[in-house]
């Protein structure tokens, strides 16, 4: 079984920082968004408990009621 996870445009989504998965990809692939403290363009990357997502100077923090 795979441990549980959230994708990175996901929790842009979630969290109202986009409102398309369009609108993630932009964002990602443009360089603004960085996990753990290191600018991540993958749009799918699996994101797991304990990571940190910033955008616009907001952290996201991944929590276990989040991921799937």
């Amino acid at each position: 079984m795979d441990d549980p996870y959230i994708e990175l445009q996901i929790i842009l989504k979630v969290n109202a920082i986009v409102s398309t998965g369009g609108q993630a990809k932009v964002m990602i692939q443009s360089g603004v968004v960085k996990v753990n403290g290191e600018v991540d363009t993958r749009v799918r990357r699996k994101l797991v408990v304990g990571d940190v997502v910033e955008v616009n100077g907001k952290k996201l923090n991944v929590t276990e009621d989040i991921v799937r």
